[in-house]
């Protein structure tokens, strides 16, 4: 198995997921080790691993890796909102060029493919409204992230249909766990009450999303890998939906805070109001199940993470803390 992306937040739970449960798998993983790509977060499993750092764009590398493989999951992206704002061409770089890249060396091996994206493609539903979205949702992607990850989609279906890539997609929404970068919300707040700085909310933080504990949503992709068919989108969510502030509140609660114990920032730009998955396919189809079914029970294993691992994020803090000063938040 090849995994790109391995070393980021996802693509790192999904290496250490895969060889914990499917440990027939011998894994590649491509990273470009950019901010968001850390390698120790591959340390539990460096001896069982093979580590290349490269570029899904170097069309030669990834022919070569290609090619050794048999199955390739798709999870290298630049996938933060913010950053894509301020600069959006490394988006279209990595999302774009190198989904096509990938594309290009599938089809000439055939290979199998799954390629990870994310909800966001669709733009995002009214706050009160009961609809989710479905396979069958229209895209409507609002910022330049989105948009290169629509773009990517895209290009999958195409050579699917055109050149009969043996692909299968997933839209995911929120993920939260272990090793996610602390530019993200909620690693953001709870490093922030740890270092003893107050957590920020955007705006009036009643904009609502659908959070998904990473080790679920990669035991979906599991078995969309092993069950899943050729060329179907599947959408993966926990049916969790939480405004903003619902979460730093929990988050706050959690961690034995008083549940106002934060200060609101400006709103970014063009903020998606809410993200909703309808997971009926892939709960009747494939048979998958969420394992954390408490939100609570997940914040809580995840902040004792963040706690036990201070080594691991630390080094990005004050850096990531700089960066959302200068934009005002």
């Amino acid at each position: 198995m090849l995994v790109t992306g391995g070393a980021g937040f996802i693509g790192a739970n999904f290496v250490q997921h895969t060889l914990r449960n499917h440990p027939t798998y011998d894994i590649t993983v491509l990273d470009a080790l950019t901010y968001a790509g850390d390698r120790r977060a591959l340390e539990p499993v460096a001896d069982r691993v093979r580590f290349v750092h490269g570029d899904i764009c170097d069309t030669d590398l990834v022919d070569r890796l290609v090619a050794e493989c048999d199955v390739v999951v798709h999870f290298a992206a630049e996938s933060h909102v913010d950053n894509s704002l301020h600069d959006p061409a490394p988006f279209v770089r990595t999302n774009v060029t190198g989904t096509f890249t990938l594309l290009e060396a599938v089809r000439r091996h055939d290979r199998r493919y799954h390629h990870v994206s994310t909800d966001e493609v669709f733009g995002d539903l009214a706050l009160d409204a009961e609809q989710k979205f479905t396979e069958e949702t229209r895209y409507d992607p609002s910022s330049p992230y989105s948009a290169t990850k629509a773009a990517s989609d895209m290009l999958v279906r195409a050579w699917v249909r055109s050149y009969g890539v043996r692909a299968t997609l997933s839209n995911c929404a929120n993920n939260y766990g272990p090793y996610q970068h602390v530019e993200k919300f909620i690693p953001r707040q709870v490093t922030n009450l740890l270092v003893g700085a107050r957590p920020k909310l955007y705006g009036a933080g009643l904009n609502v999303r659908e959070w998904t504990h990473v080790e679920d949503h990669n035991d979906a992709v599991h078995a969309i890998l092993e069950r899943g068919r050729i060329g179907e989108t599947y959408l993966i969510g926990s049916g969790d939906e939480r405004s903003n502030r619902e979460i730093l509140e929990l988050v706050l609660e959690v961690m034995g805070q008083p549940r106002d114990a934060y200060e609101h920032v400006s709103d970014r730009p063009g903020h998606d109001l809410r993200y909703a998955n309808d997971s009926t396919k892939l709960r009747t189809e494939l048979g998958w199940r969420p394992s954390y079914v408490e939100l609570r029970a997940g914040l809580a294993d995840t902040v004792d993470w963040y706690r036990a691992n201070e080594w691991w994020w630390k080094p990005h803090k004050e850096r990531t803390e700089a960066r959302y000063r200068s934009l005002g938040r």
